[in-house]
């Protein structure tokens, strides 16, 4: 091994390293509400386990309070209407009258 591949391989272990110790860091209890603290947290849903943050809204409106709003079946399908994927209503060519 080189030492510039060495040196690519330490600063990539580095890097991830880095990484993990941030999220680490932000699951601390500091005193503040956190979204970050359910990050780990996963739901069943959609026929799988997916993360809390993809079937609901998570805010912190105060200092030391989360709330989680849970996105019902009938609002996802109302929003994936409204994104313009093919097929929606705000893809749709306007009927001619």
């Amino acid at each position: 091994m080189t030492e510039d591949e060495f040196l690519k391989d330490l600063r990539r272990r580095m890097d991830g390293a880095i990484e993990v110790l941030r999220k680490e860091f932000g699951g601390l209890r500091t005193g503040r509400a956190s979204t970050s603290l359910l990050e780990p947290v996963m739901v069943s849903a959609y026929g799988g386990t997916v993360p809390l943050n993809q079937v609901a809204n998570v805010n912190v409106p105060e200092p030391r309070m989360i709330t989680v709003q849970v996105w019902t079946a009938a609002s996802s399908r109302r929003s994936t209407r409204r994104s313009g994927r093919p097929g929606s209503a705000s893809t749709r060519r306007p009927r001619a009258r």
